[in-house]
């Protein structure tokens, strides 16, 4: 007996997991996020401090993703927790060893982060954040909430393969809807308030915020703009219109870390990213400001109000 309760007092195996995310370590947005993973890694058994080390990094800038990947490697995670497209190719080209799991990553398989959605074959796997083709309920939702919206400035980052496609899709359907796109390429904060105060000197414009980090980060800044200029506008996610934004429509932001949490534990368990398929949103979400609406003139439209899954008043 002795000996069989010595080894049952041994302490626990604690396993290291990296995370890092394209948004800054105290954005709120970053702290919302990564609660929902600890959360669901907890609700799996994993907690930090007892059988589990967390790393964590967070940074916006390219040069600091990049550092940041490195260093994570280096301290040899038993798997790392990828947050965007911008952090997962620095990840991807610092270790083909260490499983990634990614979330927040539109086209994986053209980005070259996996072989094919169903096998992804490498030592990455994760959750996708929308098929490229729904960009272009952005345009329709701006046109039913303002009908009379001839010109559309697209705000996209061109240094991600996502920043391009999005627009891509949303001129394909502009014809139909009889408006002009202006697609705004930004790279900091003085582009997009240069661009967008130039755009605004227009008459009857609107404005679409495509989805990537860099947009997600200057999310205050790009709703204060809007707002300052009488643009309406739509953006991919909540927390722009939590913030003072009018109307967005995308997936869930919150969910697929709570999903990612699954994948770490089956990999933690012994499986292989190269084994478990990308998987695709589940949870999208369609959300109104009715006090930007009022600030801006704009009568909302109530079948638009009934689809809503929230309405900020």
């Amino acid at each position: 007996m002795w000996p069989l309760a010595t080894r049952a007092q041994q302490p626990e195996r604690v396993r290291r997991i990296g995370v890092i995310m394209s948004l800054a370590a105290d954005d709120r947005e970053t702290q919302a996020r990564h609660a929902a993973f600890l959360q669901g890694l907890q609700q799996l058994g994993w907690t930090e401090g007892r059988n589990a080390r967390i790393e964590f990094r967070g940074a916006t800038d390219a040069d600091h993703i990049r550092r940041y990947a490195a260093e994570l490697v280096a301290l040899a995670p038993d798997v790392i927790l990828s947050s965007g497209t911008a952090v997962a190719g620095p990840l991807l080209q610092a270790t083909r060893t260490v499983p990634i799991v990614f979330v927040q990553v539109a086209d994986p398989v053209g980005a070259g982060f996996v072989e094919s959605l169903s096998r992804p074959g490498g030592n990455a796997t994760g959750f996708s954040v929308f098929e490229y083709s729904m960009s272009g309920k952005w345009l329709e939702l701006i046109k039913e909430i303002v009908p009379g919206v001839k010109r559309v400035a697209v705000i996209r980052d061109p240094s991600i393969s996502a920043g391009p496609a999005q627009f891509a899709a949303i001129q394909a359907v502009a014809p139909s809807f009889g408006v002009e796109l202006s697609p705004l390429g930004v790279g900091d904060a003085s582009e997009i308030e240069n661009t967008v105060g130039s755009f605004a000197r227009g008459s009857n414009g609107g404005l679409i915020v495509t989805a990537s980090a860099l947009a997600l980060a200057h999310r205050d800044l790009i709703t204060t703009l809007a707002a300052r200029h009488k643009l309406p506008a739509v953006y991919f996610q909540r927390p722009f219109v939590a913030g003072g934004g009018l109307i967005s429509y995308g997936p869930d932001p919150i969910d697929p870390y709570r999903r990612a949490a699954g994948y770490i534990d089956r990999i933690l368990k012994g499986e292989k990213p190269a084994d478990l398929p990308v998987q695709a949103p589940t949870k999208y979400e369609l959300v109104i400001n009715l006090k930007t609406a009022k600030a801006l003139g704009l009568e909302v439209p109530p079948t638009l109000l009934a689809l809503a899954d929230e309405v900020i008043e």
